[in-house]
């Protein structure tokens, strides 16, 4: 029971003046019950720490042998003369031709199977966002205004959507598609999800190309993913058409991945890549806002409404090594999570209908408690991988003390009263960070969880309230509006972490190979000045 109490957060909620009633003239107020993100650090699970090393170990058991064969050498040659080395190779011993070859033959074969077998390195050439059309520009005052002009709701679904875009984090210059504020009209419809879909992804593609000097036939692996709006033919086909692609173009689509598939995208995409080498792969990530929009009158249904608005981003990868030259990235890491083994993860975020057969997205209570055990499991796979071994030392060691030697407490004593655990300091593994802008209330636990600083989520309040909650591509605007800044320089490592239904928590590690400059096309041109809010 005490354990339950800890993940609850109260908050006593002013409602302003009584209008009618007996207690009419009278102030009124309310206690508000959360969910809170679990300290996910105060519990790390010895298991995903085994798995990360797991990881370091079996593609990096070649660093740690080969320093020690350099060492024996070393030694054995330091102990001998010039004089005493040179006699020992041509006067001691005694050589003939095929013996001489076979050496050749043996280490020249070794060389080339090792650079054969080694995974060619999977380089960003460059990114591109969406900017969406300044009709569909939407304020929070403008949004309860046409919701209500809509007719979808009553007044009491508009009163709670309203208390909820005050605190969301959003500003007032995010997008909508018009098609959701019309009256009386079902804006889910193939013919709508085809039109919000197409503009967003032709948009970002044509810029991407434009930038990367890219032929559309040049691109030999295709990638997109949109979670709730999966037509016949797919939307990779709708690009395949568009653009009149090759005939022998490998075309994936993922649906109802939720916001964490950019990234599952981008480990497809690498994957096709390494077994299919020498070519480029583009990769797609978007939301159809019109099929996210709920017109009935369940809360948990209406979240979604207050957050969710129109973005795509489109990536281009190659594992070519002459592209290292143009690249802005490399691929360093992807670690993913699923949690969906568990039914409270699993239906945390779930497409259903209401009682009134109305379809939309629940979000249920749960989220912030059952995203915070998968971003611990996530983290806790990551560490080994990325963390200095300074860190990993002080990190690893607490863990073993306190899983050898447990704490002992009454059942009466707080769990505060526990010791705490050594908390690695991720910002010495990675210079900038691209978490998911899903909420300020997510944003804010996050940076509590991981002692990061404000600058540290500079981008991902940025984009919250600039753009909104944009699904899967909003790690993407975050990393544009690092480029727009002026902050990657090369060496630079950035962390981006997303999650989303099932329950899923994925990571990817960049690291810039070159110091990247402020790009001349970008969805931040003409608004990064008033960012960060707090100038």
């Amino acid at each position: 029971m005490a354990k339950e109490h800890a993940l609850l957060s109260t908050e006593i909620v002013n409602r302003g003046v009584e209008s009618s009633g007996p207690d009419a003239g009278s102030p009124t107020f309310s206690v508000r019950v959360r969910r809170r993100l679990p300290d996910f650090l105060q519990s790390v699970n010895l298991k995903y720490v085994k798995l990360g090393y797991h990881y370091m170990i079996s593609h990096g058991i070649y660093l740690m042998t080969l320093p020690v064969l350099v060492v024996i050498f070393g030694a054995e040659i330091g102990s001998l003369t010039k004089e005493e080395l040179w006699q020992k190779v041509w006067d001691e011993a005694s050589y003939d031709l095929a013996t001489v070859l076979a050496f050749f033959a043996v280490l020249v074969f070794t060389i080339s199977l090792y650079i054969t077998s080694r995974p060619r390195p999977v380089y960003l050439i460059d990114f591109a966002c969406y900017l969406p059309p300044e009709e569909n520009k939407v304020s929070k005052e403008e949004f309860i205004t046409l919701a209500r002009k809509s007719g979808k709701f009553d007044e009491a679904s508009l009163a709670f959507q309203s208390r909820i875009l005050q605190s969301s984090g959003l500003g007032d210059e995010t997008y909508m598609p018009q098609s959701v504020f019309a009256p009386g009209v079902n804006c889910a419809t193939m013919k709508e999800g085809r039109a919000e879909t197409s503009q967003a992804m032709f948009a970002a593609l044509d810029e991407l190309f434009e930038k990367c000097r890219v032929r559309p036939k040049d691109v030999s692996v295709l990638v997109v993913n949109c979670s709730l709006f999966n037509p016949t033919p797919s939307l990779s086909a709708m690009i395949v058409n568009h653009y009149k692609m090759r005939g022998n173009i490998l075309s994936y689509n993922l649906g109802g991945m939720g916001c964490s598939a950019g990234i599952i995208s981008v480990d497809l995409a690498r994957d096709m890549l390494q077994a299919n080498p020498g070519g480029y792969a583009v990769v797609v990530s978007t939301e159809a806002v019109s099929f996210t929009w709920y017109g009935g009158k369940r809360r948990s249904m209406l979240i979604p409404n207050c957050f969710f608005r129109s973005g795509c981003s489109a990536v281009l990868l190659s594992n070519r090594r002459r592209d290292f030259r143009r690249a802005k990235y490399s691929l360093e890491h992807i670690v993913r999570t699923h949690k969906g083994a568990d039914e409270r993860s699993f239906r945390s975020v779930y497409q259903e209908e209401d009682e009134e057969r109305i379809k939309g997205l629940s979000i249920s209570r749960d989220l912030l408690e059952v995203g915070g055990h998968a971003l611990k499991a996530n983290i806790t796979t990551l560490g080994p991988l990325v963390l200095p071994f300074s860190e990993q030392l002080l990190f690893f060691a607490a863990l073993l003390y306190r899983h050898f030697f447990p704490s002992k407490q009454s059942k009466a004593s707080p769990p505060a009263s526990t010791s705490a655990p050594y908390i690695p300091d991720y910002k010495r593994a990675f210079e900038h960070f691209c978490m998911h802008a899903a909420s300020r209330e997510v944003l804010d636990h996050l940076q509590r969880n991981l002692d990061l600083t404000d600058a540290n989520l500079e981008a991902s309040r940025a984009v919250l309230h600039r753009f909104g909650n944009t699904s899967s591509s909003s790690i993407w605007y975050e990393l544009a509006y690092l480029e727009s800044k002026g902050k990657v320089r090369a060496g630079d490592r950035v962390w981006q972490l997303a999650f989303g239904s099932g329950f899923k928590c994925n990571s990817a590690v960049w690291r810039a190979v070159r110091r990247v400059r402020k790009p001349t096309m970008s969805p931040w041109l003409g608004s990064i000045d008033r960012y960060p809010i707090g100038n």
